[in-house]
């Protein structure tokens, strides 16, 4: 088996929820426990912090690791789902896992695999956590995939658990109000360990506390620590905050992350650290948590965060795919200078579209579309839905194609964006990352 068939083998027999959906979604954690079992707990060999949260959680996984390899550990990261190659999903390092090791774990594990029927994400985690601990890895950062207390990623005893932004996402699996999807997400609080929450929100507060009490675990609110008081752009790929913390003592922090939504995300991150350092293995200086937030993309290779692909005109792709995630969308485009935009858009068929058409800018023009994907919204069937709440545009069968019209339509002063979903500006990626290797 080569590196191609191996993939194949992931996406052709294993259900994987980011293709197909709701029916590539196992409830329960036996099929993970069981695996981990024949694999001989490889998770117990090295420590972990495990983040969950709607939107944010990404971008905290990444920049903690980020901290972590600046601090002088071996560090894996587990986060999902890929944008351009499966490997992105396992790094040590920064680096992500080879393609020989894909294929090892398969071939040495083809009649486990055959005999429990995991789904792609099972066994994704599965590698993950072997791979780890094969690797000497010290610290892992591992971000939830889909809640909390019954994803894959929950047989873990983590150092620290955090939580990010809960919104409206996968109501049809995690509940249909903020309480309960907030309590699908408070699943990850272990007893004893504490918990970092990003944001303090009025109608899931409680859920977070009742648990954090249940599980004597200590829960601190980043936003009650942290205050931004300004946000700065210098329109070379950083942006700087000036934060409060408690006592009114003002510091500074750079990021090459540059959207508006990492006001939120880093005291998140700034409280993890200091909550860890409380700890007796783990010693981070202000010195070390700044370069790591600063370093974030240098250090772990993260895509897809208000990514800036090219200037005039000014093009960005963006992930932000949820009711939450293009909120945060939308109050950054209004804070982007531009002349006029032109808004690549598609979205996946497990969404509920009157919602998230309602938050997208009216004056705009728009590009419809469609991921390759299983799940992707119809082009046609987007563009009529979108039609009949006011926005303008048309439908275009491929990310690319749509991509290339904007670009033809677009002014130096104007602004190109893609998003809507991970599949949209994961296509994007694609393309241009396969458009760069045939020049």
């Amino acid at each position: 088996m080569n590196y191609r068939e191996a993939i194949e083998f992931l996406y052709s027999r294993l259900p994987a929820f980011h293709r197909v959906g709701k029916p590539a979604y196992k409830e329960g954690l036996g099929n993970i426990i069981l695996l981990d079992e024949y694999l001989n707990h490889p998770h117990r060999l090295f420590r972990s912090i495990h983040i969950a949260g709607t939107n944010g959680k990404g971008s905290v996984a990444h920049m903690l690791a980020s901290v972590m390899q600046e601090t002088g550990f071996r560090t894996g990261l587990y986060t999902s789902p890929h944008l351009i190659d499966f490997r992105e999903r396992i790094k040590v390092d920064g680096q992500m896992i080879p393609e020989e090791e894909v294929v090892r774990f398969i071939e040495r594990y083809y009649e486990l695999i055959e005999k429990t029927k995991p789904s792609f994400f099972e066994l994704t985690v599965a590698l993950a956590f072997d791979f780890f601990a094969r690797s000497g890895v010290e610290v892992a950062v591992i971000e939830v995939g889909l809640g909390g207390r019954l994803d894959s990623t929950n047989i873990i005893t983590p150092e620290l658990s955090v939580i990010t932004n809960i919104s409206w996402d996968h109501t049809d699996l995690l509940g249909n109000t903020l309480q309960a999807i907030a309590g699908e997400k408070a699943g990850i609080i272990k007893k004893g360990i504490p918990v970092v929450i990003s944001e303090e929100q009025e109608e899931v507060r409680q859920v977070f506390e009742n648990k954090a009490k249940e599980c004597g675990s200590r829960l601190v609110f980043a936003s009650r620590l942290w205050q931004v008081v300004k946000r700065e752009s210098n329109g070379n790929g950083i942006q700087t905050l000036y934060l409060k913390d408690g006592t009114g003592r003002e510091v500074k922090v750079e990021s090459d992350l540059l959207g508006m939504y990492q006001m939120k995300n880093i005291p998140a991150v700034l409280t993890a650290c200091a909550m860890l350092n409380e700890g007796a293995w783990f010693r981070a200086n202000w010195d070390e948590m700044a370069r790591g937030i600063r370093n974030t993309v240098k250090n772990t290779g993260l895509q897809g965060r208000w990514q800036v692909l090219g200037k005039h005109p000014l093009v960005v792709c963006d992930t932000g795919h949820n009711e939450g995630g293009l909120r945060e969308v939308a109050a950054q485009i209004r804070q982007t200078p531009h002349k006029k935009l032109h808004f690549v858009y598609g979205t996946v068929n497990d969404k509920p579209l009157d919602k998230v058409l309602k938050i997208l800018p009216r004056n705009a023009e728009y590009y419809f579309t469609r991921a390759d994907i299983q799940r992707a919204l119809d082009e046609e069937e987007l563009a009529r839905v979108a039609t009949s709440v006011g926005l303008k545009g048309k439908p275009f069968h491929t990310v690319n194609g749509a991509f290339q019209a904007a670009m033809n339509h677009a002014q130096k002063e104007d602004l190109v964006l893609v998003g809507g979903s991970t599949f949209v500006v994961a296509d994007l990626l694609g393309a241009l990352n396969q458009s760069g290797r045939n020049k």
